[in-house]
C-alpha cells in the first residue's frame, strides 16, 4: 500500500473504479509472455445465505476482517463511522456474533485517532489475545483538501483541525496494532508495527505472529515481513520479499499470508505492475519467512486476497472481483498453493467496483462465513455483507 500522494493510497484505490477492459486486456496478453497457469476443477459450493450485517446505514463501512475465536465466537473489525471512501472520520469498529453469524452485536468503537483510521485486520492469537490492526492516513488531505475540495465543509475542517498543524498530523501517521487480553472488553493503547496490510498478521505454529505487508511512512519503503515474538506487543523486521523482474515494489500492495500444514508459508500480493496488472501474485517461504521466492502470477484476476487453511488442510483464497460479475470469488488449493481451482462465486450481484476485501472463517461444522464491504445499488454508503456457504470436496 502506497502513501498519499507519494504513490498515493487514494490513487491506489481509484483502481477499484478503473479496472475493467484495460486491465483485462493486459492480463489476457500476459505482458511477460509467460504461459498462463492452468486451473484445477472447482469444488462444489453452496451459498446458504447472503445478507447485510452492518447496523449503521448513515456511515460508509470499509475493508473488514473476520476472525473466529477458540470458543467459536466471531469477531469483525473494519474502518467505520466514515462519510466515504476518502474522508477524515475513519475509526476502528468491532462487533461480535455468538451464533455463527446469524446475529451481530451493535458496533463498538475501539480506536479513534486524530486522523483517518483505515482498514482493520483482526485475529485471536494462540494465547487468546485479540489483535486488531489499522493504519493512519492523510489521504483525505492530499486528495481533497489540498485540491480545494471540502474546505468549505465545517465538519471536514473540524476533523482536520483536531491536530494543530501539518507537522502534528504527519507525526500521527503510522501502522498500528491494539491488543485485548480479556476477550475484547478492554483494549491497549495503539502500538507501532513495521508494516501494514488490510487483514493483518498470521499466527504461526511456533508461536510467532508473522505480518506480511508494506512499510508506509518511512523514508525507506519496503515490502516484506515483520514478526512478533511477544504476542503482538513489539515487532521486528524479518525479511524483504524480492521483486519480480520488470516490476517495481512500489506497485505491490496489500499482502496476506497463511501457514500450510507442513510449515510452508504462502503469501499473496495485490499487483499494480504492468505485467499481470489487477491480478494476484504469490510468493512462498520454506524457512519460516527468512527468505521468499520471486513473486509469480497464479492467473487470478482480482484482489486483494485473504488466505485461510481449512480443517482438511486445503487452502482457500477469497478476493474481490471488480468487473462483471462484480462481487467476491474464492479458489481452493489442495497442494499448498502450487495450483488453484477454477473460481467459485461467493457473491456476484454487485453494482460496481466499490466492494471487496473479503475474509473468511470456517465454522466447527465445516461451513464458511465470508464478510466484505460493498457499496450497494442506490446508496452512497457502503455496508458490510456476509455470505454463509459450504464447500464440497
Amino acid at each position: 500500500m502506497t502513501p498519499p500522494l507519494q504513490n498515493s493510497l487514494s490513487s491506489r484505490r481509484q483502481f477499484l473504479a478503473r479496472t475493467g477492459k484495460a486491465a483485462s486486456a493486459v492480463s489476457a496478453a500476459g505482458i511477460l509472455g509467460a504461459a498462463r497457469p492452468a486451473f484445477c476443477a472447482a469444488p462444489t459450493a453452496k451459498i446458504h445465505e447472503t445478507k447485510v450485517i452492518s447496523w449503521q446505514a448513515e456511515f460508509y463501512h470499509g475493508w473488514p476482517t473476520i476472525c473466529r475465536r477458540a470458543d467459536g465466537e466471531l469477531i469483525v473489525t473494519w474502518s467505520g463511522r466514515r462519510e466515504g471512501h476518502i474522508c477524515p472520520f475513519g475509526t476502528v469498529e468491532m462487533m461480535r456474533s455468538r451464533d455463527n453469524g446469524k446475529t451481530w452485536t451493535f458496533p463498538r468503537t475501539l480506536l479513534d485517532s486524530a486522523i483517518d483510521d483505515r482498514d482493520s485486520g483482526v485475529l485471536e492469537t494462540a494465547k487468546g489475545t485479540l489483535i486488531a490492526t489499522t493504519f493512519t492516513s492523510l489521504a483525505y488531505d492530499d486528495y481533497l483538501l489540498k485540491k480545494g475540495k471540502k474546505t468549505d465543509d465545517p465538519r471536514w475542517m473540524a476533523a482536520h483541525n483536531r491536530l494543530p498543524d501539518d507537522a502534528a498530523r504527519k507525526a500521527d501517521l503510522g501502522e498500528w496494532v491494539i491488543r485485548s487480553t480479556d476477550g475484547g472488553v478492554t483494549w491497549s493503547k495503539r502500538l507501532p508495527t513495521i508494516v501494514n496490510s488490510p487483514h493483518g498478521p498470521t499466527q504461526l505454529k511456533d508461536g510467532r505472529l508473522l505480518y506480511v505487508g508494506k512499510q508506509l511512512w518511512k523514508t525507506e519503503k519496503r515490502v516484506g515481513v515483520s514478526v512478533s515474538e511477544d504476542d503482538g506487543q513489539t515487532w521486528k523486521w524479518l525479511a524483504e520479499i524480492p521483486t519480480r523482474k520488470g516490476d517495481s515494489f512500489a506497485n505491490y500492495h496489500e499482502l496476506h499470508a497463511v501457514e500450510c500444514a507442513d510449515g510452508k508459508l504462502v503469501a499473496q500480493i495485490r499487483n499494480h505492475n504492468t505485467a499481470d496488472k489487477g491480478e494476484t501474485l504469490q510468493t512462498e517461504s520454506t524457512d519460516g519467512g527468512k527468505t521468499w521466492t520471486q513473486p509469480h502470477a497464479i492467473g487470478v484476476w482480482g484482489l486483494p486476497s485473504h488466505l485461510l487453511r481449512l480443517a482438511d488442510n486445503r487452502l482457500l483464497m477469497t478476493y474481490g472481483h471488480r468487473r462483471k460479475p462484480f462481487g467476491n470469488q474464492a479458489r481452493v488449493s489442495a497442494d499448498d498453493g502450487a495450483t488453484w481451482s477454477e473460481a467459485l462465486i461467493v457473491s456476484g450481484d454487485g453494482p460496481g467496483g466499490d466492494l471487496g476485501y473479503p475474509s473468511t472463517v470456517q465454522l466447527r461444522n465445516g461451513d464458511l462465513v465470508t464478510v466484505w464491504y460493498e457499496k450497494m445499488a442506490g446508496s452512497a454508503k457502503a455496508v458490510l455483507r456476509q455470505a454463509h456457504w459450504s464447500l464440497g470436496a
